[in-house]
């Protein structure tokens, strides 16, 4: 290539500036929540709650703060009727059918009223034999039997949906103390860990799981 057509690249020194501490203290301010935020509740997630989740089936008035998108992905799993054997499901939406999920009250009357002492004698007449209440109008039905399945613990129904996952991957049991907790969790950690299983990738997923669980319960105050 001759001399008169050879290329002179116009910047031969391309820098890049550091960032002033000005500019790096408001990148850094942009994370951090603003007065009256509150901390999405999902475990290793500091952006603002802007969205509200169930905790339970349990706890339906109570919520997560969470975040958009882990609001998103939290309804995406909800299932309400998780837990539940097929006869509690099969009543509870015969009740949902019938009033809507709202509570229902006994209509109940004085005993000076005329229904009360019409009541009294109806109830002296079944005592006696006299009629017998073969549809179950006037109360529960003799053979009908209570629902099967198993019986949340009360520790247990305290326990948000989230936590109660997190217990169970630690192979713990709803009401474990804090100590409990991370006893168990720093006993996980060594036994998952990737060095001493040979690099296996199955303990490595397990640990990953175990660590997540943990810093969910810790968000949430059990540990």
């Amino acid at each position: 290539m001759s001399g008169s057509f050879e290329y002179k690249p116009r910047f031969t020194d391309i820098r890049v500036k550091p960032p002033k501490p000005e500019e790096e203290a408001a990148a850094k301010d942009v994370l951090r929540l603003k007065p009256g935020e509150i901390p999405c509740e999902w475990a290793d997630c500091s952006r603002p709650a802007t969205a509200k989740a169930p905790k339970s089936r349990e706890q339906i008035n109570l919520f997560y703060n969470f975040c958009q998108a882990h609001a998103a992905q939290y309804n995406k799993a909800w299932n309400f009727y998780a837990g539940m054997s097929e006869g509690e499901v099969r009543a509870a939406q015969e009740n949902e059918a019938m009033t809507g999920g709202r509570p229902t009250w006994d209509m109940k009357v004085s005993r000076n009223t005329r229904e009360a002492a019409g009541s009294a004698a109806n109830a002296a007449h079944a005592a006696a034999g006299s009629w017998q209440d073969s549809y179950g109008l006037f109360g529960r039905r003799v053979n009908e039997s209570a629902p099967s399945g198993p019986v949340m613990s009360e520790a247990e129904a305290r326990m948000g949906k989230l936590e109660r996952q997190a217990i169970g991957e630690l192979g713990l049991e709803p009401g474990a103390t804090k100590a409990d907790v991370k006893a168990r969790y720093h006993e996980l950690l060594k036994r998952f860990h990737p060095d001493l299983n040979a690099g296996d990738r199955a303990t490595e997923t397990k640990l990953q799981h175990v660590i997540k669980a943990y810093k969910t319960l810790k968000k949430a105050g059990y540990a």
